[in-house]
């Protein structure tokens, strides 16, 4: 065998990756505080914490789906004709006398 060669330099980092897997699952098995690539400590979550992040999850969505049906019917208004023949209302009745002052000079 070949010990300088990239074969074995590959065959060190799998052995040393696997063994780190190892070592993480048993201690995750165990409820011990999982490694990470650096040396720090990662503390398993809590039943209560879970608990908690699940209860906080489930209220998120129920805003997210709340804003998507007001999303809805706000895109159902903004693109309905009504609102755009209403705008286009609204834009006459506050000049009314620029029309009529560029409709007198058509007529002279």
């Amino acid at each position: 065998m070949h010990f300088g060669g990239p074969g074995f330099i590959v065959a060190i980092v799998m052995v040393c990756t696997f063994g780190w897997i190892v070592n993480n699952w048993i201690r995750a098995r165990h409820g011990y505080p999982l490694e990470d690539e650096w040396g720090g400590k990662t503390e398993p979550a809590t039943n209560a914490q879970t608990a908690r992040l699940i209860a906080e999850n489930r209220e998120l969505h129920g805003k997210i789906e709340a804003m998507q049906d007001r999303l809805v019917v706000l895109e159902k208004i903004v693109t309905d004709r009504g609102y755009g023949l209403a705008a286009e209302i609204e834009a006459l009745r506050e000049a009314p006398n620029a029309k009529m002052i560029s409709s007198d000079k058509e007529r002279i």
